[in-house]
């Protein structure tokens, strides 16, 4: 059994294990119980009734969050087509086949997103095996393959995150920082979850999502009352 610190054991037991919290209430218990010297990260994870092992259950997509996460992320684009537009738009690195060899030989990860255009998608594809496991690889469901590449960059810019279900049917996600105003991180926790029953696949029947719980990253986890989303 992991052993946990004194902070954490405390948080843990101001937390009603039999109850299922109201996001706002949820949100306010977050801030509440975070005493760590750093801004820690809001989270939530989904655990949905899916089988993963089926073409026609599977969750992946992209959301852009009402307040954002909180974070800046680094964005590169890969391109032979849009490299202009995506200077202009605020990319911090774009190139073409330079900037696949630059990852593929230097091991180069100086970014926390790509953006593509399609031309690109083979050359990309061919170091596929170190993009993926990393969550790197860009894809047309997230929005990271594009040719609206300004569009692209300012959604990232306002907070869009990626969301994938794992093997065992969880989503995880950020929503945002614990130094966020309470409502602010209710309005993201809703809308995220929202955004994820929305696009509930065709092959799933009865109850998709089973539970919804939050916390801080060195927090516990507080349980959402399902009935507060669509």
């Amino acid at each position: 059994m992991k052993r946990r610190g004194r902070a954490y054991v405390e948080a843990f037991n101001q937390v009603d294990k039999n109850k299922l919290y109201q996001p706002l209430e949820a949100t306010q218990l977050v801030k509440s119980l975070s005493k760590r010297k750093f801004d820690e990260t809001v989270e939530v994870a989904l655990n949905l009734n899916i089988d993963t092992t089926k073409s026609d259950q599977q969750v992946r997509s992209s959301f852009t969050l009402p307040h954002g996460t909180g974070k800046t992320k680094r964005i590169l684009v890969v391109t032979k087509t849009h490299a202009e537009e995506a200077k202009k738009a605020g990319a911090d690195y774009v190139g073409a086949e330079d900037m696949v060899e630059k990852i593929s030989k230097e091991n180069w990860f100086d970014f926390d997103v790509i953006v593509a255009t399609p031309e690109m998608m083979v050359a990309l594809g061919k170091i596929g095996k170190v993009l993926g496991p990393k969550g790197l690889m860009p894809n047309p469901k997230t929005g990271t393959v594009t040719t609206n590449v300004e569009g692209a960059i300012e959604n990232i810019k306002k907070g869009m995150i990626e969301y994938r279900a794992d093997a065992k049917g969880n989503v995880h996600a950020i929503i945002g920082k614990v130094s966020f105003d309470a409502d602010k991180l209710s309005e993201n926790l809703v809308s995220f979850v929202n955004e994820v029953i929305k696009n509930k696949p065709t092959g799933v029947k009865g109850t998709f999502v089973k539970n919804v719980t939050i916390s801080s990253t060195m927090g516990p986890g507080i349980r959402i009352d399902l009935a507060s989303f669509n």
